[in-house]
């Protein structure tokens, strides 16, 4: 039986995965910010604002500005707003909005303030199971996917079988499929990638080149790693694919796509927010100029303070994204920040 999916979001990724299902033959429930949007999406098969290149096939797509009716109407919800954002979206939803509903987070962060994964916000005020929960993850660009250039996309969850159905529906001639079990694990990672990459961004601003970059990344890479383990992430250590339980089965180990490949194009690439949002505060921006410049969300931003205080109990050595909360949030300047980065890499 085909899986009936629902879109909340109006955003650059929203409207990717958009794009893929509905190339893919599905039809879409979108949820949508407002009926704007939605008469200029009906006529002229593009999203206003947001990957403006990105053709959708509007007879695939039920457009609404009603979350509740999609979610009622959804097997498997998507939702791709921005972190800090998502407790105003689901605001007016009762809690048994998502009762026997399957979630699909494509929110690359973490909820400001209360420092919360959104699968712990969604099992808090709609009782939704771990087992009902997924993450989709990249490393995937929203620019690309419109593009149709090849990308993985990563599907994580702990029902594994469920993750491969989910999965199966994305699949097309410019998306591969993984499937991963680290539901915790990967959610971090995201969070994690998007504070290195704010801060490659800073280093690109201050004129750093990319000899300096490298090691950057590769310490950044390391305390990630570190983070994870911490946590009691499994299979962290490169090099290794054996998996004791089921021998003739390889499994993802720290390299790839979803911890360090997703790290390696946030901090690299010129179409990462994070990345742009820090140059801009390396060459002498104040973070609110920033916002209104940029006028889109850098989840990095917000994370930097989530993790800052996470890591009280956590107990990792993050001397990198504590000197970047501190440039972001403490008045550190950025200069004297990364002469004390500069100190500690290896």
């Amino acid at each position: 039986m085909a899986i009936k999916f629902g879109v909340a979001g109006s955003g650059s990724w929203a409207t990717a995965l958009v794009k893929i299902l509905t190339d893919n033959g599905h039809k879409v429930n979108w949820c949508l910010r407002n009926d704007t949007t939605i008469g200029f999406i009906k006529q002229r098969h593009h999203n206003p604002k947001h990957l403006t290149a990105a053709i959708l096939n509007t007879q695939s797509l039920h457009l609404t500005t009603d979350l509740a009716s999609v979610a009622d109407k959804s097997d498997v919800l998507i939702l791709a707003t921005p972190s800090a954002y998502i407790g105003t979206t689901l605001a007016e939803l009762p809690p048994t909005a998502f009762k026997n509903k399957k979630i699909l987070s494509a929110i690359k962060g973490i909820l400001p303030e209360a420092n919360m994964l959104v699968n712990e916000y969604l099992q808090q005020h709609f009782e939704v199971p771990l087992q009902n929960y997924f993450a989709v993850l990249g490393p995937c660009h929203a620019e690309e996917v419109a593009a149709e250039k090849l990308s993985y996309l990563t599907f994580s969850g702990i029902d594994e079988s469920m993750a491969l159905k989910i999965a199966e529906h994305f699949k097309s001639p410019f998306i591969n499929t993984v499937v991963n079990t680290d539901i915790l694990g990967v959610q971090y990672a995201s969070v994690l990638k998007n504070i290195y990459a704010l801060g490659a961004g800073i280093a690109h601003g201050l004129d750093y080149g990319d000899n300096f970059q490298s090691v950057y990344i590769a310490n950044s890479a390391d305390e990630m790693a570190g983070f994870l383990r911490k946590l009691g992430a499994e299979h962290i250590v490169v090099g290794e694919h054996t998996d004791t339980a089921s021998p003739e089965k390889k499994y993802a180990n720290y390299s790839a796509s979803v911890y360090l490949g997703d790290l390696l194009v946030t901090c690299y690439s010129l179409h990462s927010r994070n990345r742009t949002f820090g140059n801009m505060i390396g060459k002498g921006y104040s973070v609110q100029a920033t916002q209104l410049e940029l006028r889109m969300v850098a989840e990095g931003y917000n994370a930097s303070k989530c993790i800052y205080s996470i890591n009280k109990s956590v107990g990792a050595e993050m001397p990198i994204a504590t000197t970047i909360y501190r440039m972001l949030w403490e008045g550190l300047s950025p200069a004297k920040g990364f002469e004390e980065i500069e100190a500690f890499l290896i």
